[in-house]
């Protein structure tokens, strides 16, 4: 049984940690959020030490490694800009590092926690879970089989609604966030990396708050991509069957249907990683230089190959 620390267990993410702990058997000792509001740790972990305070947490962690019940995993659920902070706290203190996506904002910064690596001997790694999605798989297989050459047109949409809360959060600040291409987008960003290959063209038509579009040119792959956390961007039939969410991904016409099997990929991430198999620094390298190119780059708008939503956007 290993034990683990939890910092950030008040989001929406929080509680698929707890579960991914929980059902690989292992333990968790230390909480820390500064939102007390996580009455949700008592349905697996209601012994755990919480802690709203940085520093309070950081002592006990401390405390735990020279007691020798040290711990050996930091899963890191917090704010995207403090994810860089709290890795380092994590290896400094003799554990591993679990973190959600974005690992982190910039590219460089993952240099510098390789050099941390190398200094404690201690590893980062994050989950990326729809590499384990059964259909993301598949699709994989398909993909590395065919033919020599074979370049793919794809049309990625993702909308998922989000409301005033959104823009006061930490997430509607891009420095905190990295803005919404990169909150929404990096599982996205990922995926199509893993799929298709390397990035040679990446052209951002649309970056506004609220909706981001553009082209990019894989090894593999031609994606025009859509994403928006604007309600009145869904389509008119996902809106009054009372639905909130629409994802589309289809490949040269053929939509691929994967919006079932979501449930326990965190805990499979947590097996992967306790058995040696996670994804480390490198493996999350090219989602974050493609969120921080796309975050960075000056919107074209709407000229050459763009995604079809974007004319119903412009109306």
């Amino acid at each position: 049984m290993k034990n683990f620390a939890l910092i950030g267990a008040a989001g929406y993410i929080a509680p698929r940690h707890m579960k991914a702990i929980k059902e690989t058997g292992n333990n968790l000792l230390a909480i820390m959020d500064p939102n007390d509001s996580i009455g949700v740790v008592d349905s697996y972990f209601p012994e755990a030490e919480f802690f709203v305070e940085f520093e309070r947490f950081d002592r006990h962690l401390d405390k735990l490694r020279r007691r020798e019940n040290k711990i050996d995993y930091v899963s890191i659920a917090s704010p995207n800009y403090l994810h860089d902070a709290h890795i380092r706290l994590a290896l400094r203190n003799m554990a591993y590092a679990i973190c959600e996506k974005p690992l982190v904002l910039n590219p460089w910064t993952v240099d510098n926690l390789k050099i941390i690596e190398q200094e404690t001997g201690f590893n980062v790694f994050t989950i990326l879970q729809l590499r384990l999605h059964p259909t993301i798989v598949a699709l994989k297989e398909k993909i590395e089989n065919s033919p020599p050459g074979k370049v793919f047109d794809v049309d990625l949409t993702y909308i998922t609604s989000r409301g005033r809360w959104y823009d006061v959060s930490w997430k509607g600040d891009a420095s905190k966030s990295g803005g919404m291409s990169t909150n929404i987008g990096i599982h996205f960003f990922d995926m199509l990396h893993w799929i298709f290959g390397y990035v040679k063209k990446n052209i951002v038509n649309v970056q506004d708050r609220d909706v981001a579009a553009g082209f990019m040119q894989f090894e593999k792959a031609r994606v025009r991509w859509f994403l928006s956390i604007n309600e009145r961007m869904l389509p008119r039939t996902v809106s009054e069957a009372g639905k909130k969410t629409f994802r589309s991904i289809t490949i040269d016409g053929e939509e691929l249907e994967f919006s079932d099997g979501f449930t326990d990929l965190h805990t499979d991430s947590y097996r992967n990683i306790l058995e040696g198999n996670g994804f480390d620094l490198e493996e999350s390298r090219p989602a974050v230089e493609i969120a921080f190119n796309i975050r960075n780059a000056c919107p074209v708008g709407l000229r050459g190959d763009y995604h079809p939503f974007l004319k119903s956007w412009r109306r």
